[in-house]
C-alpha cells in the first residue's frame, strides 16, 4: 500500500507553508506535512561547517538527499505526506528517482518577485535575496499537475484545488 505525496514546490516565502497548514485540514485521512527546512533543523549545530563552504555543502546535499527518502518511506509505508521542498534541478531528478513507485502530485507555488521580495522582508527570517536567489531555478524544468500563484489566490484557494483528486501525472511524464 502506497501514500500520497503532495509535492509543493517553489521559492522562500511563495506560500507554501500556509497551503500545506490549509491542506492538513482539508484533506481525508491523515497527511504528515514535512518541509524540508525541519530536516535542515534536525540537524546538530555543534562542529556543522560554516555556511557557504565545501564541507557546509557537502552535508547540505546527504541532507537533502535524505529528505527526498525519508518523503518516499513514509508513503511507502502508506501515509500522506505534503512535501515543501525549493528544487534545484539534481534534486527534481533524485526525487523522481526515489518516489518512482509513489502517487506524487507535483504542483508549482508561484509569487511575482517583488511580492516575494516584500513578503522576504516582512518575515525577518529569511536571508535578504534568497527568494531572488532561488526564482530562476525553482521552476525551470516545467511539467507540473498544478500551478498556483499566491498573489492572486489565498492558501485555502489554492489547497482546495490540490486537494481535487486525479492530478497525479506529472512525475510520470518527468520520469520519461
Amino acid at each position: 500500500m502506497s501514500g500520497h505525496v503532495i509535492f509543493l514546490n517553489g521559492t522562500s516565502s511563495s506560500g507554501k507553508s500556509s497551503i500545506a497548514a490549509e491542506l492538513l485540514d482539508l484533506l481525508p485521512g491523515p497527511y504528515f506535512y514535512l518541509p524540508r527546512d525541519a530536516v535542515n533543523s534536525m540537524r546538530s549545530r555543534s562542529r556543522t561547517p560554516e555556511f557557504g563552504t565545501p564541507e557546509f555543502d557537502a552535508i547540505f546535499e546527504r541532507t537533502v538527499r535524505g529528505y527526498h527518502r525519508m518523503l518516499a518511506g513514509l508513503a511507502a509505508a502508506g501515509n500522506g505526506v505534503i512535501a515543501d521542498h525549493v528544487l534545484r534541478p539534481h534534486w527534481l531528478a533524485d526525487c523522481l528517482e526515489v518516489l518512482r513507485d509513489q502517487e506524487v502530485t507535483f504542483v508549482g507555488v508561484h509569487c511575482p518577485l517583488p511580492e516575494l521580495k516584500r513578503r522576504e522582508q516582512a518575515r525577518g527570517d529569511r536571508p535578504a535575496g534568497l527568494a531572488e536567489r532561488q526564482y530562476s531555478i525553482v521552476h525551470a524544468h516545467g511539467g507540473y499537475d498544478l500551478e498556483c500563484d499566491t498573489s492572486v489566490h489565498s492558501p485555502k484557494e489554492c489547497a482546495q484545488t490540490i486537494a481535487e483528486p486525479g492530478r497525479s501525472k506529472a512525475f510520470a511524464r518527468l520520469i520519461q
